[in-house]
C-alpha cells in the first residue's frame, strides 16, 4: 500500500478507512475537519504494509499485506493497536482459492470492552482440491485465542459482498452480492443463518442496496435513480421491517451513479463519492427531498 511522503495516505485508501468508521467517532476526531476536507488519518503506527478488512464502534480489523495471516485490530485516533496471535490451523491448510478469508468480519461492543474478530472462507489442504467445506475461525479477545466452526458449503457462502458487514445484536450481518438475502452469524451460539430482506431484490441499471447500522438497529438503503428508501429492522426477532425514510434524488441527480451511503444518523445520511463527501437531510417518517447540507 503506497503512501506519501509524510506519511498520510492517499484520498482512495483514506475513503477505505472513513467508509469504514462511525459517524460519531469521526466527528470527535480532531484529524477531520467540519465538512470533511482534510483527513490526516495513517496507520504507520502499525509499522506494517496493511489493508482495511473490516471495521466496528470506531476500531478496525487491517490485514497484513506481505504476512498473509497477520491481522490487527487498531483505533486510528488513539493509535492503540493489538497484533492478533496466529490461529493454530495446520500450515498445509489455507483459505481458498488465492489464501485469504472470504468473509472478514469485527464485532465490539464498547459496553463490554472485547471484541471478535471472525474470519471465514474455504479452506483446503496443500495438493488437495477443496472439500465442500466452509472453516470459520473467531476469535475472542478475553481469552486470547481463536474457535473453530465447520459448515459445508453452499451457495450463500460464496457469493458474498466482502465489504457490506454490519454488527447488532451480538450478530455479524453481510449482504450477498446479489443483494437478495442477508447471511448472519449469531456470535452467542456460533450459528449461521439467513435473513430476508424486506423486500423483493430490484434488478436493473441505478438499483443498488445497502447495508448499514442506525440507532443499533439493522437498517438497509435502496438507492434508484431517484429515490433513496431507509429501511429499518425494528422488530429483529420477528423480522418486521419498516420505512423510515423515503428521500428523493432529484437534486443530485448528476451524481447519483457514483454514490454510496457510509453511515447514518436519525437525521443525515452520509453520502460519498470516490471523490467527494456529502451529508443528505433525512427526516423519519416523511417524504423529503435531499439537499446538500455540508
Amino acid at each position: 500500500m503506497e503512501k506519501l511522503g509524510d506519511g498520510i495516505f492517499p484520498d482512495e485508501v483514506v475513503m477505505q478507512i472513513l467508509a469504514r468508521l462511525p459517524v460519531k467517532s469521526l466527528f470527535r476526531s480532531k484529524t477531520v475537519c467540519k465538512l470533511w476536507g482534510v483527513f490526516e488519518f495513517s496507520l504507520n503506527f502499525l509499522n506494517d504494509r496493511v489493508k482495511v478488512r473490516a471495521s466496528c464502534n470506531g476500531l478496525l480489523c487491517c490485514s497484513s499485506i506481505p504476512d498473509m495471516g497477520v491481522y490487527y485490530v487498531c483505533n486510528p485516533v488513539t493509535r492503540e493497536f493489538r497484533l492478533l496471535p496466529k490461529s493454530r490451523e495446520r500450515p498445509v491448510t489455507r483459505f481458498y482459492p488465492d489464501g485469504e478469508a472470504t468473509l472478514v468480519g469485527l464485532a465490539c461492543d464498547p459496553a463490554f470492552q472485547k471484541f471478535n474478530v471472525v474470519l471465514a472462507g474455504s479452506h483446503r489442504t496443500f495438493g488437495h482440491r477443496p472439500d465442500g467445506k466452509f472453516i470459520c475461525l473467531v476469535f475472542d479477545s478475553e481469552l486470547n485465542k481463536w474457535r473453530k466452526l465447520i459448515s459445508f458449503q453452499d451457495e450463500h457462502f460464496t457469493h458474498m459482498n466482502k465489504n457490506q458487514v454490519v454488527f447488532v445484536n451480538n450478530a455479524l450481518h453481510w449482504l450477498t452480492v446479489s443483494s437478495s438475502y442477508i447471511l448472519v452469524l449469531d456470535l452467542s451460539c456460533d450459528i449461521w443463518k439467513k435473513m430476508s430482506l424486506p423486500y423483493d431484490p430490484i434488478y436493473g441499471a441505478g438499483n443498488r442496496t445497502y447495508l448499514l447500522e442506525l440507532d443499533g438497529c439493522l437498517s438497509v438503503i435502496q438507492i434508484s435513480e431517484a429515490w433513496m428508501i431507509i429501511w429499518v429492522l425494528k422488530d429483529y426477532w420477528k423480522d418486521e421491517w419498516c420505512v423510515v425514510d423515503k428521500v428523493s434524488l432529484r437534486c443530485i441527480r448528476g451524481m447519483v451513479p457514483g454514490i454510496f451511503p457510509i453511515s447514518q444518523t436519525s437525521e443525515y445520511v452520509f453520502l460519498a463519492t470516490h471523490k467527494q463527501h456529502m451529508r443528505i437531510a433525512a427526516q423519519c417518517s416523511r417524504v423529503t427531498e435531499a439537499r446538500w447540507v455540508g
